[in-house]
């Protein structure tokens, strides 16, 4: 399978019938050997006395990680633009919320600004290869080979439970229910990097994302059915409502992307594709999120700061 942009399928190509024995120990100074199966991956692949595969390389690891995003135009514009409106959408969060002086809204306004700062990190971490590469996919994938975009999972792994944090102080949610639901957020995130980054089986690729999904469904009931009702007792419902339907169809973006690009079915078989399809989800799904609700906490703290029964002073009550 091929792609415009040369992101699809990397397919290994066949191992020499008479391979090249050298001694490693002699010709490699610096430790930069990068080991592999058995099979070959690379056309410079080679064994050494020892009788162990190795790919030699002559620049560490990370720096061949960072050519991938570097050699793939698309895949690199979908990062860049991500680190660049994060970038400004902070700067943007910190002069609005100038002007925020109650604790509750504060609090809303610190974990806003704290979205897209993780954002920030994470892109620049995809950009720098410390956290993509190639992996072989299992058996029965339609790909032989994939790029692994697995920091995505890291950054939803501390920004989405920052939103759910958000929404749930907004509609004054109690800690306890707060805390399960945002639990289910993250095994939700943390089973979808298992389901990424299992290479030994395609059945528990699909098992991790479907029980991934099992998570999701319960982050999805707490926004749909029990949250709204909190939020209307709180006088917040009307915007509750905005933000939880943008955060609902949005999230649901991501599952279908799993699954139709080139870590699920690769219908799409390009990655830069793919990581554009995440990046705008990210966008709207964050900044966009984040600016909405930040602009109406600015606009409307007195109704912020008279819902004090839930999340943030969820204690009074036993006082």
């Amino acid at each position: 399978m091929s792609a415009s942009d040369g992101s699809a399928a990397i397919r290994r190509p066949s191992v020499p019938s008479s391979p090249v024995v050298v001694d490693v120990r002699s010709v490699l100074s610096p430790p930069w050997v990068a080991f592999t199966r058995s099979r070959a991956v690379y056309p410079w692949t080679m064994t050494d006395p020892i009788a162990i595969t190795g790919v030699l390389r002559s620049t560490p690891n990370t720096v061949l990680q960072a050519d991938i995003v570097q050699q793939n135009p698309l895949l690199a514009s979908s990062l860049w633009a991500n680190v660049a409106l994060a970038g400004l959408t902070a700067l943007l969060f910190v002069y609005m919320g100038r002007n925020v002086s109650g604790e509750r809204a504060r609090l809303i306004w610190a974990v806003t600004l704290f979205i897209p700062l993780v954002s920030i990190s994470s892109y620049l971490g995809l950009l720098s290869g410390i956290t993509i590469g190639v992996i072989e996919m299992p058996p029965g994938h339609p790909l032989d080979e994939a790029v692994s975009q697995w920091g995505r999972y890291l950054t939803w792994t501390f920004s989405t439970p920052l939103i759910l944090a958000a929404l749930g102080w907004l509609a004054d949610v109690d800690r306890s229910d707060l805390f399960s639901v945002v639990a289910a957020d993250v095994a939700m995130c943390l089973t979808g990097l298992a389901a990424a980054r299992t290479t030994s089986s395609l059945t528990m690729r699909w098992a991790f994302y479907a029980l991934s999904c099992v998570f999701f469904l319960v982050v999805l009931y707490a926004l749909v059915v029990t949250w709204p009702t909190r939020a209307d007792a709180a006088g917040t419902g009307e915007i509750f409502g905005t933000l939880r339907a943008l955060t609902v169809v949005l999230w649901l973006g991501y599952p279908i992307v799993w699954a139709v690009g080139v870590e699920g079915l690769a219908l799409v078989g390009s990655v830069g594709v793919t990581s554009w399809a995440y990046s705008a989800l990210d966008i709207v799904a964050k900044y966009v999120f984040a600016y909405l609700l930040l602009n109406w906490v600015a606009d409307n703290e007195a109704a912020v700061e008279s819902a004090t029964t839930g999340a943030v002073a969820g204690t009074v009550a036993d006082d």
